[in-house]
């Protein structure tokens, strides 16, 4: 076997997880050439085929997939390795990549990270909107987050935000089509605005009050796959919605959503950043979590984000 230069299996974890050559090359400051060549190179060096190339997608093949299982957590100790050298520096730099679902990253990464990054200017943040469940350390992640404390063992969560709540909501131009719902049981055979998961499956409707939870699967002629596209259909009159409340809150102020079933909806924990619990985590991680500990979580609302999705949705809706 001819010898192999270790940038070249970074070059492979890094178009693997960037899921093409492009996007990898433009991270990286070089051509999509250049790395195709690089892994020309790897793959005669190891005699193997590592990745299915068409001129739409590139997918590892399954000798690529069972080296990039093994490679990823070493390609991860060797960043933290040289993370760590950062703690020499008089500021933190890198890149923070975190992984998370769109309302995460909407209310609370996005608050946070444009604070961080005053701070620590020589910190670069990527933030992936994914509501899949992935594995952070193949996939070459510092950090996600998920909702609660369902995580691996092997995990470090922390508290991030304040508690959620989610928020049935109607257009006042539905509500005069149709009877506003007393119960959660009155939402059976309503137009609900119905949620589909990237797994397949159908987010449910949980309740609860006065020690009574009640769960329901929404019906309804109207599916999707976001919380914006959820709320523009509610705006729109299509329906009624299930979204977090930070989401409808800007359009309940203003009286273009009505919120249903109020004394139902019960308080939810917050979200939870996660990190690997095998090393220090390393100087720009560090500072990230020193800066949510001391995180003005009130502070979110100014940043621009929640106006932002208003006027976009009354655009959508217009």
């Amino acid at each position: 076997m001819k010898s192999i230069r270790l940038d070249s299996l970074d070059v492979f974890a890094s178009i693997v997880s960037h899921g093409g050559f492009r996007a990898a090359a433009a991270e990286r400051g070089v051509s999509s050439a250049a790395l195709s060549q690089s892994i020309t190179s790897l793959e005669a060096a190891l005699g193997i085929r590592l990745l299915n190339r068409t001129t739409r997608s590139v997918a590892p093949t399954e000798a690529g997939a069972r080296l990039l299982e093994r490679l990823a957590p070493a390609l991860q100790d060797i960043r933290l390795a040289i993370d760590d050298l950062n703690a020499l520096r008089e500021k933190p730099t890198g890149t923070l990549r975190i992984n998370a679902p769109g309302p995460a990253v909407d209310h609370i990464l996005c608050p946070l990270a444009f604070d961080f990054m005053r701070s620590y200017p020589d910190v670069k943040v990527e933030l992936i909107s994914d509501a899949a469940i992935v594995d952070i350390v193949q996939q070459g992640f510092d950090a996600g987050v998920r909702f609660g404390r369902q995580l691996e063992q092997d995990m470090i969560a922390v508290p991030l935000g304040p508690p959620l709540r989610y928020a049935i909501v109607a257009s006042p131009d539905y509500l005069t089509i149709a009877k506003a719902p007393a119960t959660p049981q009155d939402l059976i055979g309503r137009d609900c605005i119905r949620r589909r998961f990237p797994g397949g499956t159908l987010a449910s409707w949980r309740f609860a009050r006065d020690g009574e939870v009640l769960e329901i699967s929404p019906e309804g002629r109207l599916t999707l796959s976001s919380a914006h596209q959820e709320l523009q259909a509610a705006l729109a009159g299509q329906g009624i919605a299930h979204v977090f409340e930070a989401y409808a809150k800007p359009h309940l102020d203003d009286g273009s959503l009505i919120e249903l079933l109020r004394d139902w909806s019960p308080g939810l924990p917050s979200w939870f950043l996660y990190y690997p619990n095998r090393r220090h985590p390393s100087a720009a991680m560090a500072a990230l979590l020193q800066h949510i500990r001391s995180f003005d979580w009130s502070r979110a609302d100014q940043a621009g984000i929640r106006p932002a999705h208003a006027a976009l949705a009354r655009k959508s809706s217009a």
